[in-house]
């Protein structure tokens, strides 16, 4: 091979390096302005039924959010990988009350990536007939299922209400918000960040209520920044 040929194969090389680093920074970028701009598209609207108006957010652009679908997440569980994801939509209210301390804390300990997960047309919805049997009244994805079975371990049943009772299900549930920190590919810890002091979405949030939800979440990525196999922050903090 002659140094003409040299030449030309590194010069390919580096340029491919240059366009990998370029294409992977966009593709973060792209997913991080993307969010933002979903979530921040129907600040202030009007909640059907409701006098409420959903809660104005800002997002950073910066931020760590990485698009991902159920089938994603299996597959990095089966990698055996560690790592965040979110589970939930824009127009959850409970969702838009945590998201920003959800933002602030992973910049806070340097959690690189937030998988996100849209659970709200991939989940499988079930209620009650007129004789108090529980129905599916729609099938979830493949995908859905398969998180399900999963994330069993830290999931809460899917729970219905019917003649002023409540009916715990034999299924479980991916509820929104859900925050579940992946280690080794094992579900150790689910937080949802809601302060046991906040009984309303669309209720202002006090210094007290944001502290909370601040502890909640900082314990809850606890074993994803020691990428320890045993989570006790409900213990520790």
């Amino acid at each position: 091979m002659n140094k003409r040929s040299i030449f030309v194969i590194i010069a390919l090389i580096i340029v491919l390096i240059i366009t990998g680093c370029s294409y992977e920074k966009k593709d973060k970028t792209s997913d991080a302005l993307k969010f933002k701009e979903e979530y921040e598209s129907i600040n202030g609207e009007s909640v059907e039924g409701t006098d409420y108006k959903v809660r104005t957010l800002s997002i950073p652009e910066d931020n760590p959010i990485v698009y991902a679908d159920a089938n994603d997440i299996i597959t990095m569980m089966d990698n055996n990988e560690t790592f965040v994801v979110y589970f939930g939509f824009n127009s959850c209210p409970w969702c838009r009350s945590v998201l920003p301390i959800l933002l602030d804390v992973a910049e806070e300990v340097n959690i690189e990536k937030i998988y996100y997960v849209d659970v709200k047309d991939i989940r499988d919805k079930l209620d009650v007939d007129d004789d108090g049997n529980v129905i599916t009244v729609k099938e979830g994805s493949e995908g859905y299922i398969g998180l399900l079975n999963r994330l069993d371990n830290v999931l809460d049943d899917y729970t219905l209400e019917y003649d002023g009772k409540e009916i715990v299900t034999k299924e479980k549930r991916i509820y929104a918000p859900n925050v579940v920190s992946i280690v080794n590919g094992e579900a150790k810890e689910l937080e949802t960040g809601i302060s046991d002091s906040q009984d309303n979405p669309f209720m202002e949030l006090t210094d007290d209520i944001k502290k909370d939800t601040y502890n909640k979440f900082k314990c809850s990525l606890k074993c994803v920044l020691e990428n320890k196999n045993s989570c006790s922050s409900k213990h520790a903090c």
